[in-house]
């Protein structure tokens, strides 16, 4: 299945996107995708809904707004310098183990919902993503059991502010959690849907140039691995979400460092995930 969300920010309805591409409302079978849907038997009964009743569920227009494809999590967990070329064009050593942030849950935002400029910033940067939905509570799971836990895959744009990054001391989180810095979508797609998620082609283009080009072949840490190492440190809830790092392309590691202003327009995609768009706003 392919989940989303639809309606206006803050009072988004449940829906599901059909093989043919027709958008329908499936707010009838009465729960959101929440940590509730997850962690029960949501994806399980939605899929025995949709059996009986998907053929006469109301049509959504193309013309609505998708809103993120899960409601807000209980946490946004993301791994840093998780390839290889990106961890060199940052100038920094191949991480031994993975490198833990957060992005605060409040900068979770629809696929194609502009991006706006924080307060004082000066280096907004984009990083394409594939990022995890766990669908069941994890702690210290073993990687042979990682893929049990997974409800799905989203494409993910872990927008950063590179000042507030790396030079105004602290924790990464500073830079990752500004509103509108997590554009997530514009479909969660379950596992049936990607059969290889080890090795989707993706990418990013600013103003129509290709920015990052690369593959989730080139991940250093795995996703079995990444939800097993994560859950070694923290509860996983249902719904929660892992991202799992970006390829070489930032505008960090432009000759000179190139970012983001008013007016740029970001494309990206995943292979299997779909494409999402962000017009930068200040």
């Amino acid at each position: 299945m392919k989940l989303i969300r639809f309606g206006d920010a803050g009072h988004e309805m449940p829906g599901v996107l059909l093989k043919d591409g027709t958008r329908i409302d499936v707010s009838a079978y009465g729960s959101d995708y929440d940590e509730a849907f997850f962690g029960g038997r949501g994806l399980l009964d939605l899929r025995r809904w949709l059996d009986s009743n998907a053929s006469r569920a109301p049509r959504v227009a193309s013309s609505v707004r998708l809103g993120p494809p899960i409601c807000r999590p209980s946490k946004i967990v993301c791994i840093g310098l998780n390839y290889r070329d990106h961890a060199a064009e940052s100038k920094m050593d191949i991480p031994k183990e993975p490198i833990i942030f957060f992005k605060s849950t409040t900068s979770l935002v629809g696929p194609n919902d502009p991006l706006a400029i924080p307060r004082n910033a000066k280096k907004v940067d984009w990083e394409v993503e594939l990022a995890v939905v766990i669908g069941k509570r994890a702690s210290y799971v073993s990687k042979d059991q990682a893929l049990d836990h997974i409800a799905g895959f989203v494409l993910h744009n872990d927008y950063s502010e590179r000042t507030f990054q790396l030079e105004r001391g602290g924790q990464w989180v500073k830079g990752k959690s500004a509103d509108t810095f997590a554009p997530l979508g514009p479909f969660l797609a379950t596992p049936d849907e990607i059969s290889n998620f080890g090795n989707l082609p993706m990418w990013l283009k600013v103003n129509g140039e290709y920015r990052q080009k690369s593959s989730t072949a080139n991940m250093i840490f795995d996703v079995p691995t990444l939800v097993s190492y994560v859950s070694e440190f923290m509860t996983l809830l249902p719904g929660d979400v892992i991202s799992t790092g970006t390829p070489a392309g930032v505008g960090l590691g432009m000759n000179p460092p190139t970012y983001l202003k008013a007016a740029d327009l970001v494309e990206l995609g995943i292979d299997g995930l779909g494409e999402s768009s962000q017009r930068v706003t200040d």
